[in-house]
């Protein structure tokens, strides 16, 4: 059986020979990369199942770029590492395409959870012929291939944004509430952090809504949850000032 691979992209040698120690311990096949531009090649040449992003990398791309040039041709999912603990800055990480971040210092424990959640999502379930497809309008959701087209469009989303999408359509019509969502996508740890969930509706209305601002498609009821909305049900309404991020 062929192992999972995890590249890890840090400058710090200590780091770096830590995250190895910890992902061996269990079995993880680890690749390694000291800069942006070598996380670049490491990514299209040797296709990681995951890949350990810290923020701060020397030369002229941080962390940020790199996350934003992957999300360009790759799908991969992205942890960030980050002694970085600002909103502002983990809104940006998720921005760029990460699909979680981790903050220095952490331990194994911590960090093994989350690359499990993680490779989790991205490997999706098993869906049953019978349900392969979901369609909502121009909005087309391919569950067998984990593809989303828009008008025949595809859409590129992140293996967080996706695993979102998805559990929205299976309960479309029907309010899912924050709680319900965060443990669903990220965990029953999750629970609590609305904030990962705000960002990453954020996110889906900026690539599926005509305009994000006035969202007809995933709307939210404030302080209780979201909804994707059939088309023979979208109504106009506009969305909570909590669902309002500070990201341009």
């Amino acid at each position: 059986m062929t192992k999972t691979r995890i590249l890890i992209v840090d400058d710090e040698p200590k780091l770096v020979r830590l995250v190895h120690a910890i992902l061996t311990a269990v079995d993880y096949q680890v690749i390694a990369a000291c800069s942006g531009t070598n996380a670049l090649e490491s990514i299209a040449t040797e296709q990681p199942d995951l890949v350990l992003l810290d923020l701060i990398l020397p030369g002229a791309m941080d962390g940020y770029e790199v996350a934003r040039r992957v999300r360009e041709f790759s799908d991969v999912p992205i942890v960030m590492l980050t002694a970085k603990v600002r909103e502002a800055d983990i809104l940006r990480g998720f921005e760029m395409g990460a699909d979680d971040y981790i903050t220095k210092p952490f331990s194994a424990k911590e960090l093994l959870a989350r690359i499990r959640a993680v490779l989790k999502r991205a490997k999706g379930e098993v869906i049953a012929p019978a349900e392969s497809e979901l369609n909502y309008g121009d909005l087309k959701i391919d569950l067998a291939r984990r593809r989303v087209t828009l008008g025949g469009r595809l859409i590129r989303l992140t293996p967080t944004e996706y695993s979102l999408l998805h559990e929205l359509a299976l309960h479309s019509n029907q309010v899912m509430l924050h709680e319900q969502l965060l443990a669903a996508i990220w965990g029953p740890e999750y629970r609590d952090d609305v904030d990962y969930l705000r960002a990453y509706v954020h996110y889906l209305r900026h690539k599926l809504e005509p305009d994000p601002s006035n969202p007809r498609i995933i709307l939210s009821t404030p302080g209780v949850g979201y909804m994707l909305v059939s088309p023979e049900k979208v109504i106009d309404l506009h969305p909570a000032s909590d669902d309002r991020l500070p990201i341009s």
